[in-house]
């Protein structure tokens, strides 16, 4: 075995002491994202990113001095310059580890300096909780951060899942797409993200695959059912939209799927996502199954106008066939599955569809057209479920819509930050009065 040179000592020390100074410029995003208050996340999410961040900087920090000091040590004299490399070369991974995580959080800060939109965003962040934060304390909704990229569809890095080098993400992060801002079908994809982490948070994917099986295991369609249960993590989350905002969930589904006759009828039966056609049928199946209304029937035979499935060749005419066959069914069972998480509660019941009725969303919009104002004291989900049966039923415009839209974000997003504002006033005068903190009379005025 032949022993490490000086030279290769000295490479490998001088290589570890840069990956130091480049630590070192990892500040924290309070010192380099500019935005309003407004715009900022949310106290929680900061928190724990801050917290994350400063966790896995302190390990690889200490992991490169320790390293340092092995470079140096009797201990080390006898291991190859190629075994002391591959030490620094885990050490330097661990450091672009702790690189990536910065910049899936920069990707969703950096947007927050824009004008207007990082104010927006932070109203879509009150949406998404609103769309999690669901009442019976069944779980407690992790913090939700949106940001914009490019492309039609949403995704969603979800909180507790695993970040690169291993770490927890503390925040689940959704993107969502630039061009559907600003206007109510942005609810759909954001919801159905959302969607994701509360099935997560519920176990409610094995659930009900448990229920499919047995449909499975009775032998009748059952390559539908087996296609359904392969599918269920998206139409879940597909469930989850329509059962916070109704008929906008089928609409802005279809502005994200609405695509050349080829890929709507692209029926792949080994990915998680139904084909677009039958992905659209399953939320008309649920629509009608949470909101009995002759809209659902409208809207279906407008979707089969723009894809007849006339001149469809006969393998894929018989997969359709099957599953529209069971798709009454399937919404039925899935609306009324009865998952343990639950605890003797229906699916359908921990979500507030009684109170979004079509009819009850038509009277409410025309109530708030006559008192603008009342529209600012309910629930962001149902504000954008009100707009999209409105959209539907034109009695707005899309500009009007969106004009309404803006004004609501930028609502939310004060009300959050005046919130936390007052939260921190609050808990910076109990410091006082313990004596943790020392200010002048004047300087107390100020605060």
């Amino acid at each position: 075995m032949m022993a490490r040179s000086v030279a290769d000592n000295q490479f490998l020390e001088n290589e570890a002491a840069a990956l130091l100074t480049r630590l070192d410029m990892v500040k924290p995003f309070a010192l380099n994202t500019p935005m309003v208050r407004a715009a900022a996340i949310s106290a929680e999410a900061q928190d724990a990113i801050s917290e994350l961040i400063n966790k896995v900087s302190l390990d690889v920090k200490q992991k490169v001095n320790a390293f340092i000091l092995w470079l140096n040590s009797p201990t080390s004299k006898e291991v190859t310059a190629a075994e002391a490399q591959t030490r620094y070369a885990l050490l330097k991974l661990r450091f672009n580890n702790l690189l990536d995580q910065l910049d899936i959080f920069a990707d969703v800060l950096s947007q927050r300096g824009e004008h207007s939109t990082g104010v927006w965003l932070a109203g879509l962040d009150v949406m998404a909780m609103d769309a999690l934060a669901l009442p019976g304390s069944y779980y407690h909704p992790p913090p939700l951060v949106c940001f914009l990229d490019r492309g039609h569809g949403a995704a969603i890095r979800r909180a507790r899942t695993r970040l690169p080098g291993g770490e927890a993400n503390p925040v689940g992060v959704i993107q969502v797409p630039r061009e559907r801002l600003v206007g109510s079908g942005i609810a759909s994809s954001l919801i159905h993200e959302v969607g994701h982490q509360g099935s997560d948070l519920l176990n409610l994917i094995d659930s009900v695959k448990g229920a499919i099986n047995l449909k499975v295991k009775q032998g009748r369609e059952a390559l539908a059912w087996q296609l359904l249960s392969r599918w269920i993590s998206e139409i879940i989350s597909d469930f989850w939209a329509m059962a916070h905002i109704g008929i906008g969930a089928t609409t802005g589904l279809i502005s994200v799927v609405g695509l050349p006759s080829y890929f709507v009828f692209r029926i792949g039966t080994d990915g998680p996502h139904p084909f677009p056609w039958i992905r659209v049928k399953i939320s008309l199946a649920l629509g009608k199954a949470l909101y009995p209304h002759p809209q659902w029937n409208f809207l279906e035979k407008q979707w089969e106008s723009f894809y007849p499935t006339k001149g469809l060749e006969p393998g894929k005419l018989q997969i359709i066939g099957s599953l529209e066959k069971i798709l009454p069914e399937f919404a039925n069972l899935l609306i009324n599955h009865k998952p343990e998480s639950l605890k003797g509660k229906l699916l359908k019941e921990i979500f507030p569809f009684r109170e979004r009725q079509p009819a009850q969303l038509q009277e409410l919009y025309q109530r708030w057209r006559h008192s603008p104002k009342s529209m600012e004291s309910v629930a962001p989900t149902l504000v954008f479920a009100v707009l999209g049966q409105a959209k539907y039923n034109k009695n707005i415009t899309s500009s009007g819509e969106s004009r309404i839209l803006q004004h609501m974000l930028t609502r939310w997003a004060l009300l959050r930050s005046q919130h936390y504002c007052v939260a921190g006033k609050r808990h910076m005068l109990e410091a006082v009065q313990q004596g943790e903190l020392h200010y002048s009379p004047k300087q107390l005025q100020l605060i």
